[in-house]
C-alpha cells in the first residue's frame, strides 16, 4: 500500500530533475538537494504551516473581544517550542524555524491585543456605564 506513494514521490522528483534543475540559477542548485529541500517534508512541511500565520494575520481584523486566549496561548507556545526545536534537529531547518517564530509572533500579538481589552478598555467601558446612569 505505501508502495504506491513512494513510487509518485520518486517520479515526481526524478521528473523535478530533468525539467526544473537544469533551468534553476547556480545559487539556487545546492537548495534543491539539500537535505531540507523542496524534495523532502521538511521543506513543505512549513510552507503549508505559513497558512497559520497567515489565519493570525487575519484575526488582526477581528475585535478583540471575539479572540480566544487558549487558542493563540497554545499558537504563542507551539511556536516558541518548535523554533528551538529547528535549532536543534539535523538537518536544521531555518525555514521550519522562521515559520514557527513567526507563529509564535501571531500568538502574542493576539494575547497582547485579548490583554489590553480585557484589562484597559473593558474596565474604562463599564466605568463610562456607571458614570452615565448618576
Amino acid at each position: 500500500m505505501t508502495a504506491i506513494p513512494s513510487t509518485i514521490y520518486r517520479s515526481l522528483c526524478r521528473l523535478g530533475d530533468k525539467l526544473v534543475y537544469p533551468i534553476l540559477p547556480s545559487f539556487a542548485k545546492p537548495a534543491w538537494n539539500h537535505p531540507a529541500g523542496p524534495k523532502t517534508v521538511f521543506f513543505w512541511s512549513p510552507t503549508i504551516k505559513w497558512v497559520l500565520v497567515g489565519a493570525g494575520i487575519s484575526d488582526l481584523t477581528r475585535p478583540a473581544s471575539k479572540l480566544s486566549i487558549n487558542q493563540n496561548a497554545s499558537l504563542a507556545a507551539t511556536g516558541a517550542v518548535w523554533t528551538r526545536y529547528c535549532f536543534v534537529i539535523v538537518p536544521k531547518n531555518y525555514y521550519l524555524a522562521s515559520v514557527n517564530f513567526f507563529v509564535f509572533c501571531t500568538g502574542m500579538v493576539q494575547i497582547l491585543r485579548i490583554a489590553h481589552f480585557r484589562y484597559i478598555i473593558q474596565p474604562n467601558q463599564e466605568e463610562n456605564k456607571d458614570s452615565e446612569k448618576l
